[in-house]
C-alpha cells in the first residue's frame, strides 16, 4: 500500500514536472506552487487534469515506467491550465477537464508506440496543442487566446527581467513574475543548463516581439518567450552544442509569428514545430553522410 502511494505520488509529481522537460518530482512539485502563487482556481484545474490523466492511465494499465516518469500527467495538467482560463471558473469547466484531460491519454499512448516502435518523431505536448484547439475552437476564441493580462511595466532594469521571468511562466499561462521566478528556480534544482537556456529563449523571443514592432505591455507580457524558451530547453537537453538551442530559439519565434500572421493561437505548436524541423533536419543529414560515405557505419554519422 505504501508503495502504491509512493509510486502514485511519483507519477503525479513528474507530470507536474515534464511540462518543464523534466523528470523530477521536486520541480514537479514547485511548478504546482507557481501555479498557485498565480491563482487557486488555475491550481485546482490544474490538479483536477493532473490527477484526471494520471489516474486515467492507471486505470488502463499502461506501462508502469511510462506513468511513474509523468508522461500521463504533462498534457492534461495543461489542458486543466487552458479549460480553468477559458472558461473562467465556470461550473461546465470541471467535466471538461475531465473528459479532454481522459482523452489526451490514448493519444499520448499512441503518440509513445508510434515513436518507439516506428522511430517517428515524439509527440511533446501534441494531444494538448490538439485538444486545446478544440476547446477553444468550441469556445469560439480560437484566433484570440486571452491576451495575457499585461502587465504595466517599461523595459529596463526590472521591467525587462520581469518580462523575462513572465516568458518561462506564459509556459503554463502565469503571468505574474513570481510564478516565473519559482518556475525557473524549479528548473535550477532539476538542470541548471536547462534554466540557464530558458532563460536565454524567453529574453531573446521577447526581444524579438519588440523588434518586430510589438509594444512593449504586450512584448513584457511573456506571450513571445515561452515557445522559444521550451525549444532551447528541449535541444539543450539532446544536443551539447550550443548551436542547437540557439537555433531552436530562432525558428521558435519564425514559426510563433507565422501563427500570428494565421490568426491562430499557437499554443506550444511552435516549440514542437521546432524540434521536428531540428530532429528531421539532423536525420536527413546522416543519411546523405551515410550514402555519401557507405563505408562510415551508422553510430559515426550520428
Amino acid at each position: 500500500m505504501v508503495a502504491l502511494i509512493a509510486a502514485s505520488l511519483r507519477a503525479t509529481l513528474n507530470g507536474a514536472s515534464q511540462i518543464l522537460l523534466q523528470t523530477h518530482p521536486g520541480c514537479g512539485l514547485l511548478v504546482l506552487v507557481a501555479i498557485g502563487l498565480q491563482d487557486r482556481a488555475l491550481l485546482a484545474g490544474a490538479l483536477v487534469g493532473l490527477l484526471a490523466g494520471t489516474g486515467f492511465a492507471w486505470f488502463c494499465s499502461y506501462p508502469r515506467r511510462d506513468i511513474e516518469t509523468g508522461l500521463y500527467g504533462y498534457n492534461a495538467t495543461l489542458l486543466g491550465l487552458l479549460i480553468t482560463l477559458v472558461l473562467d471558473g465556470a461550473p461546465l469547466a470541471w467535466p471538461l477537464i475531465l473528459v479532454a484531460s481522459m482523452l489526451c491519454v490514448p493519444l499520448q499512448r499512441r503518440l509513445l508506440e508510434r515513436m518507439r516502435r516506428q522511430d517517428r518523431l515524439p509527440g511533446f505536448t501534441l494531444p494538448f496543442v490538439l485538444l486545446g484547439w478544440l476547446t477553444l475552437g468550441l469556445c469560439g476564441v480560437l484566433g484570440g487566446l486571452i491576451e495575457a493580462r499585461l502587465p504595466e511595466s517599461e523595459i529596463g532594469g526590472w521591467g525587462a527581467l520581469g518580462g523575462m521571468l513572465r516568458g518561462i511562466g506564459q509556459v503554463l499561462f502565469l503571468s505574474a513574475p513570481a510564478a516565473g521566478l519559482c518556475l525557473l528556480v524549479a528548473l535550477c534544482w532539476a538542470d541548471r543548463n536547462a534554466a540557464l537556456w530558458a532563460l536565454c529563449g524567453s529574453a531573446i523571443g521577447i526581444y524579438a516581439a519588440l523588434l518586430s514592432g510589438a509594444a512593449e505591455s504586450q512584448a513584457l507580457a511573456g506571450l513571445a518567450g515561452y515557445n522559444p524558451a521550451l525549444a532551447a530547453v528541449a535541444l539543450s537537453q539532446v544536443h551539447r552544442s550550443a548551436l542547437f538551442p540557439a537555433l531552436g530559439i530562432a525558428l521558435a519565434i519564425a514559426a510563433r509569428l507565422a501563427f500570428e500572421q494565421l490568426g491562430i493561437a499557437p499554443l506550444t505548436m511552435p516549440f514542437i514545430l521546432t524540434c521536428w524541423a531540428v530532429a528531421f533536419g539532423l536525420r536527413l543529414a546522416r543519411q546523405h553522410a551515410r550514402r555519401t560515405n557507405p563505408g562510415i557505419p551508422p553510430s559515426l554519422s550520428r
